[in-house]
């Protein structure tokens, strides 16, 4: 079974400000109720050209941390298309606790395997992907996030006739697909933004690998380190529900746009600016969050 197009039109909402810019955001997060926002389209090209070769024993491979978005989406890609799947998990003290983290308990309840591995092995993916292959030379191996050329091409289905009059497209980045499509495919008068939320000083790189265009810079918005979230954020993104309805989680999209607010204030965008944000859905990792912070007393994300 290959992922379908969808039939639904993604709906873009403006976000109103008080300033002389229009702010809107792009709600990528309905494209699908589990293989949410861009990882849906990250995932269309990979599953769908796998699926067209019909191997005879197919299996889908990949990689993400404890409470990978990217994990959980490519777990509802092979429970609906029928196709086994391994998730190669960083942190070897997860093996037995990973029954109490939401996001591996839903990979394993869609039919993924899990294999545990050091941060040490895991460092050295593309060593585990070369020993993957030999152990399964028929499988589909994606990579960490799914980033790669059918990922970027997957991308472009994010932009359309709608998004083409906007000056501004931003999107959070972790391992730079998404902005790499959004760059590749999008206006020559456009520029892109991609808000960082790991600290990664090779990103740049890795993003140019994936597209040829350089109409893109990088913000950092990891308010103190990838999968920190501090009680600011917890109060922007809650107050961003709110009052515009919409649910953000903390580590990508909540981030991103609580920079984007900033920049506003400071007058970042010049008047008459038009933005596009992308939101890219991940909100099945707002509960693992709230149980780590209900575990340090802390307000919850509602």
């Amino acid at each position: 079974m290959m992922l379908p197009f969808p039939t639904e039109k993604v709906p873009i909402q403006e976000i109103p400000v008080h300033k002389k810019i229009k702010l809107f955001m792009k709600r990528e997060d309905l494209v699908h109720p589990q293989i949410s926002g861009n990882k849906y389209w990250k995932l269309f090209f990979n599953i769908n050209k796998y699926v067209e070769k019909k191997v005879e024993k197919p299996y889908i491979i990949t990689f993400g941390g404890a409470f990978s978005n990217h994990i959980s989406a490519v777990s509802a890609v092979g429970n609906s298309a029928k196709i086994p799947t391994l998730g190669i998990i960083r942190g070897e003290e997860l093996r037995e606790k990973w029954r109490d983290n939401p996001t591996l308990l839903f990979a394993k309840r869609n039919g993924m395997n899990l294999r545990f591995v050091t941060r040490e092995e895991y460092r050295y993916k593309e060593k585990l992907t070369e020993f993957l292959q030999q152990e399964f030379p028929e499988a589909l191996i994606i990579p960490e996030g799914g980033s790669n050329q059918d990922a970027v091409s997957g991308v472009k289905m994010m932009l359309n006739d709608e998004t083409k009059d906007f000056d501004y497209l931003c999107t959070a980045v972790g391992t730079g697909g998404t902005v790499a499509g959004i760059s590749e495919f999008c206006e020559e008068n456009q520029t892109v933004i991609g808000f960082k939320a790991v600290n990664d000083e090779s990103l740049e790189d890795k993003i140019s690998e994936l597209t040829l265009k350089r109409n893109f810079h990088l913000i950092d918005s990891g308010f103190g380190g990838y999968g920190k979230i501090k009680d600011e954020n917890i109060r922007f993104i809650n107050d961003f529900k709110e009052n515009y309805g919409v649910p953000l989680e903390p580590i990508y999209t909540g981030k991103m746009m609580q920079k984007v607010f900033e920049l506003i204030n400071e007058d970042y965008f010049p008047e008459d600016s038009r933005i596009l944000c992308f939101h890219t859905g991940g909100l099945q990792g707002i509960e693992g969050a709230n149980l780590l912070l209900e575990k340090q007393n802390r307000n919850l994300i509602i």
